[in-house]
């Protein structure tokens, strides 16, 4: 069964890197067929099996030789391996297609936004759709087994009680996290004014909510933004380190040219579009299987 659902994930992973390619072209991912984006040859079905065919072929196009980036194998095993995570962590229950799922949108919403700083209302507003009735199914057994069954009355006992409380913990993430970041954006924009948070972002954390309640929910804001702050300071850091050594040649000065590179640091990250959704979804991918114990160890320290 492991074995199966890895390959599974591989196939899913293969498709996945359809979806990232062609969602944020407008493109559809059903028809055409997969074809070299340098040649537009047709690929056939033995060139298309997930890893073995990239390996195979030597990381190129069969026709035309042009490179096929290593993205496309490293998502198809990305998937596989989480697919197969979510099925040892999960057992064959519902929690495992429900999380597989999760899975699947997270990944595409990463590597999109990765590379193209856009967010597909084609993966987050059905995953959003997705997250709310897979509260029905899978109880989110977040705020809803532990704060809201005390505060909710509600005219149902036993397993619809625990049901209904599921939807509205998960309705309650999707407030909170689209709330969240939309509420940062607008500041940004009053305090910078410019863009800090796209919708893209919005919808994001919306979907990540209606999946994993509100507890999870906070939990992968407040990660995502430590990430991304050590990303950004980082960042920072390495240009200062470049252009000081570049201002170095020009400035006997060496006090002068860390200053200059310092100002010209200052200059690159301002106009850098971060992808926040980078972080937001990668958090997410940690908050479903390791945040309740982290969450857990962290409330037994007090």
């Amino acid at each position: 069964m492991a074995s199966a659902i890895f390959l599974f994930g591989l196939a899913f992973g293969s498709f996945l890197n359809v979806c990232i390619y062609r969602l944020p072209r407008g493109l559809s991912v059903v028809a055409p067929r997969s074809a070299c984006p340098k040649c537009n040859q047709p690929i056939a079905f033995y060139d298309n099996l997930p890893v073995l065919s990239w390996l195979i072929l030597g990381g190129r196009c069969r026709h035309c030789k042009e490179k096929i980036s290593p993205r496309y194998w490293m998502i198809e095993l990305l998937t596989g391996f989480l697919f197969l995570a979510c099925y040892w962590y999960f057992g064959l229950t519902l929690s495992t297609l429900k999380y597989c799922v999760f899975a699947f949108l997270l990944l595409g919403l990463i590597f999109t936004d990765a590379e193209t700083k856009l967010l597909p209302d084609k993966l987050t507003l059905p995953g959003l759709a997705l997250g709310v009735i897979f509260s029905l199914l899978v109880p989110v057994n977040d705020l809803a087994s532990q704060f809201l069954s005390g505060m909710v009355s509600l005219p149902f006992s036993g397993d619809v009680s625990l049901r209904l409380l599921s939807l509205l913990d998960s309705l309650l993430g999707m407030a909170v996290g689209a709330s969240f970041i939309y509420g940062a954006g607008a500041i940004y924009l009053r305090w910078r004014g410019t863009e800090g948070m796209g919708f893209g972002d919005v919808k994001l954390m919306a979907m990540v909510g209606a999946f994993l309640g509100i507890k999870l929910t906070i939990f992968t804001i407040f990660t995502a933004s430590l990430a991304g702050s050590i990303f950004g300071l980082l960042t920072v850091f390495v240009v200062w380190l470049k252009r000081t050594h570049r201002f170095m040649k020009h400035l006997a000065n060496a006090a002068a040219a860390r200053r200059r590179g310092w100002q010209s640091a200052q200059v690159v990250y301002r106009h850098y579009q971060m992808p926040f959704g980078v972080f937001l979804g990668s958090m997410s991918l940690v908050a479903f299987f390791f945040g309740n114990r982290f969450l857990h160890w962290y409330g037994g320290l007090w």
